[in-house]
């Protein structure tokens, strides 16, 4: 079957493309090759269901900030399409965007559908084949024309973009292109700790802490969430991103060492202190401090070596010490990773220096594009990897309609 730009993948990038190719070009064929029976699953679980289309980040050097892998080469893109870009793209197809206190952006119906439903829309009005069930099996390069085999038959097209995501089975082919492939390792993931200082207090939240991965220059801020299993939330996640490499290569075991006031351990001890004077009389253990959750400071008054009753007036300067080190200096020993099935994002894929990203081509395929997470390309929670997914495609998308 003969078509002017195929588009390997259903997903978010892929449908991106796909409109705005049709959109611009109207006398053209696009078909995009779904291996599912159904696309834009990653749309439909994004944020809880309510999909995170982008962050409210509006400077194109401040927004690669985001990007352990792509800072550099996003840089350009993001002057080309960018958040701005993103938010008027959906509101001019009757898809509002609001802003949450955190950054992210999302419909304001709070439904993922809203987006599945206008992409489904939008690609019908324009004529763009969507084609269900069929997993590409091989893909060749003759006569300026690719041929494309699928389980449910084969296709020719003058342009191809893969926007698969990561996906193995498509890196090999690529592979027989001649592109290097970054071997995959997760990227998003929560720490697995067990210690008795988090032990029993799930669902303890500390609005902003330090975080750093001892032995390397890791570092990370922002809210800390104690869950069953250990450590998460963005101060972690943001470790996972930037570390993804790293601690890949310690099999996940590894130390943190967390700063749940964000001061200095002299501040912190000054402060301890002043509330020896203060509050002589009271309990250090009911006496909560720092704007602490109650049940954190109970685990970390006792890890310090103090009992439920002891008084300020009563301890020494040692205790203050231990009780200083909890606080600001607290090492934990991280002994795995669970990762987010639903949401799950990858550091790796195709190399970022075989790519013109003026036009997301390959430098080694001429009319070979890419979109998304199949390159080298992820970022932190937030927002982050869709907006890649809408710089990518719509840069691709245009030097299609430019050429075809």
């Amino acid at each position: 079957m003969q078509k002017d730009v195929i588009i390997i993948g259903g997903g978010a990038a892929g449908f991106f493309a796909a409109i705005n190719i049709a959109e611009q070009r109207p006398d053209l064929k696009v078909a995009i090759l779904e291996r599912g029976k159904e696309g834009l699953t990653k749309v439909k679980i994004s944020g809880g269901g309510r999909c995170n289309v982008t962050h409210a980040e509006f400077l194109p050097l401040e927004l690669t900030k985001y990007y352990p892998r792509g800072e550099k080469e996003l840089l350009g893109p993001f002057h080309k399409f960018m958040t701005g870009d993103t938010i008027a793209w959906f509101e001019e197809r009757g898809v509002p965007l609001k802003i949450e206190d955190d950054g992210r952006m999302f419909p304001q119906s709070n439904s993922s559908q809203t987006i599945i439903d206008c992409f489904l829309n939008e690609a019908k009005t324009h004529g763009v084949e969507v084609l269900y069930n069929h997993a590409v099996k091989t893909v060749t390069k003759e006569d300026a024309n690719f041929h494309i085999q699928t389980t449910q038959g084969d296709f020719t097209s003058k342009h191809l973009m893969v926007a698969t995501g990561s996906n193995p089975k498509i890196w090999q082919l690529l592979e027989t292109f001649g592109h290097t492939i970054a071997k995959p390792v997760p990227s998003l993931f929560t720490f697995n700790i067990t210690d008795e200082r988090i032990k029993d207090i799930p669902g303890v939240v500390v609005k902003d802490v330090a975080v750093t991965v001892k032995d390397t220059n890791l570092y990370s801020e922002g809210p800390l969430l104690i869950t069953h299993w250990g450590l998460s939330a963005p101060s972690i996640l943001k470790l996972s991103a930037f570390g993804a490499i790293a601690l890949a290569a310690r099999d996940y075991k590894f130390q943190i060492e967390v700063n749940f006031i964000k001061t200095t351990l002299a501040d912190c001890l000054a402060s301890l202190k002043d509330l020896k004077q203060e509050q002589a009389k009271k309990a250090i253990f009911t006496s909560i401090a720092f704007g602490l959750p109650k049940r954190l400071w109970h685990k970390l008054v006792l890890a310090s070596g103090l009992d439920t009753d002891t008084k300020w007036a009563d301890v020494n300067k040692a205790q203050l010490e231990r009780l200083a080190k909890q606080l600001t200096q607290a090492v934990f020993n991280v002994e795995g990773k669970s990762t987010f099935k639903e949401e799950f994002v990858t550091a790796g894929g195709v190399h970022l220096k075989e790519i013109n990203f003026k036009t997301f081509e390959s430098k080694y395929v001429q009319q070979l594009y890419f979109a998304g997470e199949v390159l080298n390309i992820d970022a932190v929670t937030g927002g982050f990897n869709f907006q890649n997914a809408w710089t990518s495609a719509f840069i691709a998308a245009k030097a299609i309609a430019n050429l075809a």
